[in-house]
């Protein structure tokens, strides 16, 4: 019988941690590649222009939110639409009938009581799901503000090597569930994937990646196979 895969995709009754699941690693792909992109340069922000600028680098971009140490509040962009105007809350507001539409607070609700670690989990799962280049934070006024970079000019750079270590990576260090993360991020990326009882393998060309785990889907062994030269 032929395995029917299930598409990724936001679920009613999913839970953020489970979004942060299935989209981070992807994100985390793509944040990487901007980090190559930019080096050490910063960002300025231009809103009358709707731009982020890497020195002589100019990218398009969509405001996500901001986020206020001093209350340590993330706030959506589409609850402020009279600070950013209309054109640049459109990613924002489609994350908010997302939210509504599959009972995801954390995408909904205008205000959230949050850290700053929160913020860049709200911003990847933004930048994954709507398929944007990547995220990027600056500070303005006080304000760490958050804007999705809606352009393809970051070269995206894949390989098996870098898939292995973004995904390790993305369920060391962000809480998520591991089999789900590893499930979501080959399927995003266009690999293979095929799933046993306790382990699962990734087809990244002619390499593989083994990932096993335990009864209650943590990551218990990682091995990757690459092709022979």
């Amino acid at each position: 019988m032929k395995t029917i895969e299930e598409p990724v995709v936001i679920r009613v009754g999913d839970s953020f941690k489970t979004v942060l699941s299935k989209y981070g690693a992807l994100a985390l792909d793509k944040q990487e590649n901007l980090s190559e992109f930019i080096g050490d340069a910063e960002g300025d922000l231009d809103f009358d222009k709707g731009i982020v600028s890497f020195g002589d680098v100019e990218l398009p971009i969509q405001v996500l939110g901001f986020y206020n140490d001093d209350l340590n509040q993330w706030s959506w962009a589409w609850d402020n639409e009279n600070i950013f105007g209309a054109e640049l809350i459109t990613a924002a507001t489609e994350m908010k009938q997302a939210g509504i539409d599959a009972g995801i607070p954390e995408f909904s609700s205008p205000i959230i009581q949050a850290d700053f670690n929160a913020c860049h989990t709200l911003a990847m799962t933004t930048v994954a799901i709507l398929d944007f280049g990547a995220y990027y934070a600056a500070n303005e006024d006080g304000l760490d503000i958050f804007v999705a970079i809606d352009s393809d000019e970051i070269p995206e750079k894949n390989g098996a090597v870098k898939f292995k270590d973004t995904y390790y990576t993305f369920q060391k260090n962000f809480g998520v569930y591991p089999r789900v993360a590893l499930d979501a991020y080959a399927k995003l990326k266009g690999y293979k994937i095929k799933h046993h009882d306790d382990f699962d393998v990734v087809y990244l060309g002619e390499s593989r990646f083994i990932v096993g785990f335990t009864e209650r889907g943590n990551l218990k062994t990682i091995q990757l196979l690459l092709e022979e030269e």
